[in-house]
């Protein structure tokens, strides 16, 4: 079986205006720079959806979707919080956003595809059941997470973020269920504040959540620790049925919005460990969703890695 990938022209319609660092160009520069790559070609190409309003209800609050759709179309240059931007199209760029990973997960299901990721905007892990923030209006991991468990019926469901922000609206979403196992890796203390060692789930959920807060000028090594000591044991303990990564490319060296100094042959590395993992306990089915990464040069690179890995193309230079 193959690697699906999912890219519709519609992410780019999502307006956030001159100087935002969630930007259009971010797809564009990474589309052409996976067009020129020899295996792009072998690649599944599975059309991009939108969420139902039953699928997107399952983690936002039905108040907070209405206020975001009638924000948007009132023509509003944000939503809730001054780092979300919005543009009237930008409501059904969400949808089609959070819809987008459930289609590549349901071919995964049905035995046609093997892993897949979705070139998508905006982003979904600071999304919050009632808020947007962070560059984002709904929770894409988060919605495919629930979709998994309520319309294939799966029990396990594991979501590993490695952008380099927190993922603080996915970890407040699943943090008293133990049926969603959340691993965070992410510069801290920064943006936005949570992801503490000592953040692990509340209530039934206590030991759900593992999150890996790392120091200014951490690099390849201390992930590879953070893997090989905490992420991994944890990983194979839980024994997920279904692979979930929060793929954020921000903490390259190169990337403006923090001061992580992870290679961008790391991402490769990240990616074979996850393939293991979805091989040992979740038959290898793995779907993987762009939440940050603002660098317009790496960010393109580290996701030809990154699918490069996924689709079993061969080694990847350092």
């Amino acid at each position: 079986m193959t690697t699906g990938f999912s890219y519709d022209a519609r992410f780019l319609d999502h307006d956030t205006g001159p100087g935002h660092p969630e930007n259009p160009q971010r797809l564009t520069s990474t589309q052409q720079h996976l067009l020129h790559q020899p295996w792009f070609g072998e690649l599944a190409q599975v059309p991009a959806r939108a969420a139902l309003p039953e699928q997107v209800e399952r983690i936002h609050h039905r108040a907070y979707i209405e206020r975001a759709q009638e924000t948007c179309a009132a023509g509003s240059p944000m939503l809730d919080s001054m780092d979300v931007s919005v543009s009237p199209e930008s409501f059904d760029v969400a949808l089609l956003a959070a819809g987008t990973p459930l289609a590549l997960a349901d071919e995964i299901i049905a035995g046609r595809l093997r892993n897949g990721f979705a070139l998508l905007r905006p982003p979904g892990h600071h999304a919050e059941k009632d808020m947007a923030l962070g560059f984002c209006l709904f929770n894409n991991v988060a919605i495919l997470a629930r979709h998994l468990q309520k319309h294939h019926g799966l029990e396990k469901v594991l979501i590993l973020d490695w952008d380099v922000h927190h993922g603080n609206g996915t970890q407040h979403t699943f943090e008293d269920d133990p049926s969603v196992l959340y691993v965070s890796t992410h510069q801290y203390p920064f943006y936005p504040g949570t992801g503490a060692w000592y953040e692990d789930g509340v209530g039934r959920g206590k030991g759900a959540t593992l999150n890996c807060p790392m120091a200014a000028g951490s690099g390849n090594h201390d992930y590879e620790q953070a893997f090989m000591d905490h992420i991994l044991p944890r990983i194979n303990a839980f024994r997920p049925q279904f692979v979930i990564l929060s793929a954020g490319f921000d903490a390259h060296r190169d990337d403006p919005m923090a001061q992580i100094e992870l290679s961008t042959a790391f991402y490769g590395w990240m990616t074979e460990r996850m393939l293991e993992s979805a091989d040992q306990h979740a038959g290898g089915r793995i779907v993987s969703v762009l939440e940050g990464g603002y660098n317009l040069q790496r960010l393109p690179e580290c996701v030809a890695v990154h699918l490069q890995s996924l689709g079993g193309f061969g080694a990847t230079p350092p």
